[in-house]
């Protein structure tokens, strides 16, 4: 099943991503031996136009559009995780708290290496997963050793090129430009359009030494400029992210251990 929005990319995939829910187990079985994609995002308020699945969107897009062009397996996203952080100021958010997530994270990872596979790549969108992801990656690592390589990455800065553009109008982003025209170019019609231009609120943890919650650093959830975003941009946008991840993967393939231990 090819997204609808891949006709439109600068150089739309010529296959169909690989996601593991729609496969037969056999079929499921030929992808043991590539890299397994996790991706996670979040259900939390997005400012007043952005929907609330909108880290959901991007983690999942940007695996699907790696997957279309090298072949690796997806599972179905983590919709729920750490959103402690925004608080219930704003209506919609659901939050998991790290460890829960953590535990999450670990069994799915432990079913993968159960039944065969050997790589495991999480696919983070939500800054405040990010802790949370890379204890869990910690943890399997003891627990798993090289039985599952697991590592966990971010697509907001999958390069230094992605990092800048996702954070030229705030250091503390949310719900900005970057994430504006993504959602505009991923799933435009759950933007609610009107109220883009009216929408930027600044960053305001310049200088901060204690990390506050959005509560009390934004009036309306968003911290920078979703004025300045455009469907044009978010095609750009998630195309390098895509092919930053598919790189990533094709890396993933082939890594081990650059000495060999057994305890």
């Amino acid at each position: 099943m090819i997204p609808s929005w891949f006709a439109h990319l600068p150089a739309p995939p010529v296959r169909s991503p690989v996601l593991l829910e729609r496969l037969a187990w056999p079929d499921a079985e030929s992808t043991l031996q590539d890299v397994l994609l996790l991706p996670v995002g979040a259900m939390e308020q997005h400012g007043p136009h952005l929907p609330l699945n909108t880290d959901t969107v991007i983690a999942q897009s940007t695996c699907h559009l790696a997957s279309a062009l090298t072949g690796a397996p997806v599972l179905p996203a983590l919709g729920y995780s750490v959103s402690l952080g925004h608080t219930v100021k704003w209506p919609g958010t659901f939050s998991l708290f790290h460890e829960t997530l953590m535990l999450t994270v670990r069994e799915i990872a432990q079913w993968a290496a159960a039944s065969g596979w050997k790589r495991l790549l999480i696919v983070n969108s939500h800054y405040g997963n990010d802790a949370a992801l890379r204890c869990a990656v910690d943890r399997l690592r003891h627990d798993l050793g090289d039985s599952l390589l697991t590592a966990t990455r971010n697509t907001w800065n999958l390069t230094e090129e992605i990092a800048g553009r996702f954070t030229h109008d705030a250091a503390d982003w949310h719900a900005n430009e970057a994430e504006t025209s993504l959602m505009l170019f991923l799933d435009p019609s759950s933007v609610v359009q009107e109220r883009i231009s009216t929408a930027d609120d600044p960053d305001r943890t310049a200088g901060c030494v204690f990390p506050h919650r959005v509560a009390h650093t934004s009036l309306n959830g968003v911290t920078g400029r979703p004025s300045l975003g455009a469907a044009e941009q978010g095609a750009l946008l998630i195309s390098q992210m895509g092919e930053a991840l598919a790189a990533l993967i094709e890396k993933a393939r082939v890594e081990h251990p650059p000495l060999s231990w057994a305890p």
